[in-house]
C-alpha cells in the first residue's frame, strides 16, 4: 500500500467520544455470553508470551469463542494478581481500573477510516497489554499494520484470528520472523467425547497409540463405551455449532457457502463471475469423495481449463473444505492420488448418494491425523503411509486374524494386535 493509502486511513484530529469506551462495552458483552463448553488442547500448546500469535482455522470450528475465552482466562487472572504487582506507573493510573484485554473486531465500520495502528496506541496508552483482534482479513492493510503495532509496541501481546487461505508465516513479508501460527480444528473425537460425559480423557501421541492401543483403549471403556458416541461424532460432532443450532445441516451449509464466497472468492480475489462454477466444483467432489481425481473430465464439466481447475482444487482445500492425499515426495501443482473431504460432517452433507461406512472411516481417519502428521498415499499394499513411517491400513470391520501392520477399525471398540479402533486415533488432539 502507497504512503498515500496508509495517510487516508489515519486517526481524524477531532474524536469526541473515547472509542475504547465503545469497543469496551462490545467486549464485556461478549466474553460474558462467550461459549466455550470445554477446555480447547489447543490452549494449552500455545506460547502465550509470544508477542504475535494467528489462530488460524476454517470457519466454523470457534475461532472468535477461542479468542474470547482467553480473554476471560487472563482477565481474571489479573484479577487476582496483588495490587502492588499491578500498579503501572507509568501510566498513573490505580492497576484496579487498567483494563489488561480488549477483543475488537474488524468488520467494525469504524475500521473504515481509522488504523488498527491508532486503537492499539490507544489501548497501550491506558494500559492494555492484550489486543485480541478479529475479521481481519476484512482490514486492507492488516500485516503491515501488525508488523507496525508490533515493533512500535514491545509490551503489547496481539492474537488474532486468520482464515486458512490467508497468508501468515513465510508466505508474508510483513510477518514473516515475528508471528507464531496455531491451527485450530473442529472438535476432536475426544473433545466430543468429553463434552457429552462431562469425562476428562487425556490425548495420546501417535507413538502411544500404536505402542499401546489395546490397553489405552480397555481403560477407556472401563468409563465410558466409545462407540455409542463416534456415530453422532462422525454425523455432526466436528463443528462446535451443532450444540447451538437448530438446524445443523442449515448450519453447516452457511459455513460452506461461507467458505466459498469469503475464504476463496473475497480473499483470493477471484472474479464473482467464478462462484458457480466453485459451487459446481465443490458439488462435483461432495458427489464423488473419497476419489480419485480425472482433472479433465472434471475441468469439462465446469467449463475451466485443467489448470484454473487445479488452482480452485487447491483453493478448496486451503479453505479447508476438502483434503488431498499426495504420494510420498508429490504435492501440489501434481495431481493427488485422491481427494476427500475436510471432515465426516461434511461428507454426510452429499445428499444426492448415500456415503458408505468405510468411505466415511477413510474420511474420518485423514481427518484425526493430518492435523498434526504427514499423511501420504503409498505405492505398498497399504492405504496410507503416516510421517514416511508408519503404514497404515482402514478397514470397516475386524478380521478374525490379526492384519500384518496397524489398520483402524471402525467398528471395533478396543484393540486387539496390529487392530486399532479407530475412535482411539480421535484422541490426537
Amino acid at each position: 500500500m502507497q504512503k498515500e493509502d496508509l495517510k487516508s486511513k489515519e486517526e481524524p484530529k477531532e474524536v469526541k467520544a473515547n472509542v475504547l469506551d465503545a469497543f469496551f462495552r462490545i467486549h464485556d458483552y461478549l466474553v460474558e455470553h462467550s461459549f466455550m463448553p470445554i477446555r480447547r488442547l489447543l490452549m494449552d500448546e500455545i506460547d502465550w508470551d509470544h508477542r504475535l500469535i494467528a489462530i488460524k482455522g476454517g470457519r466454523g470450528v470457534g475461532k472468535t469463542d477461542f479468542l474470547l475465552a482467553r480473554a476471560k482466562e487472563i482477565e481474571q487472572e489479573w484479577k487476582n494478581r496483588p495490587v502492588e504487582e499491578d500498579t503501572e506507573k507509568k501510566h498513573h493510573r490505580p492497576a484496579q481500573e487498567v483494563r489488561p484485554c480488549l477483543y475488537v473486531s474488524l468488520n467494525d465500520f469504524y475500521f473504515t477510516e481509522h488504523t488498527i495502528f491508532s486503537v492499539a496506541g490507544k489501548f497501550v496508552k491506558s494500559g492494555g497489554r492484550y489486543l485480541f483482534l478479529d475479521q481481519i482479513f476484512k482490514y486492507t492493510n492488516w500485516s503491515r499494520e501488525l508488523k507496525k503495532c508490533y515493533h512500535k509496541y514491545p509490551e503489547l501481546h496481539i492474537i488474532f484470528c486468520a482464515t486458512p487461505v490467508m497468508p501468515i508465516d513465510e508466505d508474508n513479508n510483513d510477518l514473516r520472523d515475528i508471528v507464531k501460527t496455531y491451527n485450530l480444528r473442529g472438535f476432536s473425537f475426544r473433545e466430543y467425547l468429553n463434552l457429552q460425559t462431562g469425562l476428562r480423557f487425556r490425548s495420546y501421541t501417535l507413538e502411544e497409540i500404536i505402542l499401546r492401543h489395546a490397553s489405552i483403549s480397555h481403560e477407556i471403556c472401563e468409563r465410558v463405551q466409545p462407540l455409542e458416541y463416534f456415530k453422532s461424532y462422525i454425523d455432526h460432532g466436528y463443528y462446535p455449532s451443532y450444540l447451538e443450532s437448530k438446524s445443523f445441516e442449515a448450519a453447516l451449509l452457511k459455513v460452506m457457502n461461507s467458505q466459498l464466497e469469503v475464504d476463496v472468492l473475497m480473499i483470493k480475489q477471484i472474479d464473482v463471475a467464478c462462484l458457480h462454477k466453485l459451487r459446481k466444483l465443490l458439488y462435483i467432489l461432495m458427489r464423488e469423495a473419497p476419489c480419485a481425481l480425472n482433472i479433465s473430465n472434471i475441468s469439462e464439466e465446469i467449463g475451466l481449463s485443467r489448470a484454473t481447475t487445479m488452482n480452485y482444487i487447491k483453493y478448496l482445500k486451503d479453505s479447508r473444505l476438502i483434503n488431498l492425499l499426495y504420494p510420498e515426495g508429490k504435492n501440489f501443482p501434481m495431481k493427488p492420488t485422491k481427494v476427500y473431504m475436510h471432515n465426516t460432517n461434511l461428507a454426510r452433507m452429499n445428499f444426492p448418494r448415500a456415503v458408505s461406512p468405510m468411505d466415511m472411516y477413510e474420511t474420518c481417519f485423514y481427518t484425526f491425523v493430518h492435523g498434526g502428521h504427514k499423511v501420504n498415499a503409498t505405492e505398498r499394499s497399504a492405504m496410507f503411509i503416516i510421517d514416511n513411517q508408519y503404514y497404515f491400513d482402514v478397514k470397516e470391520k475386524a478380521s478374525s486374524r490379526d492384519t500384518i501392520r496397524p489398520t483402524a477399525i471402525g467398528e471395533l471398540e478396543t484393540g486387539r494386535g496390529n487392530m486399532i479402533p479407530l475412535w482411539l486415533l480421535g484422541f490426537l488432539y
